[in-house]
């Protein structure tokens, strides 16, 4: 077995069988960082086992791609007269999503896979909020002006 440092576990050697609590997932989208959660419910009263916070890479991603591509623009202005033609190679497969959001869900998809592995978790709770950006700045506006 594979020991981890991160997150801190406590593995029990001499425990045989015995009967293990249902676990939460509750996970919380957000665009800088997301929030994960683990949360023991037995009746009406809630216990939270372990809180996480996830910090995403969306800026980092950005600029290495702007840096390849400023790479990519030098490299191919260099010698413009060898170059051969290209055409027909810009599909992008389906259920593309850009590199940062693709980061934040695959982020997101190995800490849940991980905690997985350490506690019984027997649901997934996720948070899905929208926003409405020019009703929060004018909340009186509506018909036309929306």
């Amino acid at each position: 077995m594979e020991v981890c440092r991160y997150p801190f576990t406590t593995r029990l050697k001499n425990c045989h069988g015995g009967v293990l609590q249902p676990i939460r997932l509750k996970i919380d989208p957000g665009s800088q960082g997301s929030g994960i959660a683990l949360v023991r419910e037995s009746g009406e009263t809630h216990y939270v086992i372990g809180l996480f916070e996830l910090s995403h890479r969306d800026f980092q991603i950005c600029e290495a791609l702007q840096q390849r591509a400023g790479f990519r623009r030098r490299r191919r202005s260099k010698n413009l007269l060898n170059r051969q033609p290209r055409f027909n190679n810009r599909t992008r497969p389906k259920g593309w999503l850009a590199s940062s959001l693709q980061h934040r869900v695959d982020a997101v998809m190995s800490w849940a896979t991980r905690l997985r592995k350490l506690a019984p978790i027997t649901e997934n709770n996720q948070e899905l909020v929208r926003f409405d950006m020019q009703q929060m700045q004018n909340p009186e506006i509506s018909g036309i002006e929306y």
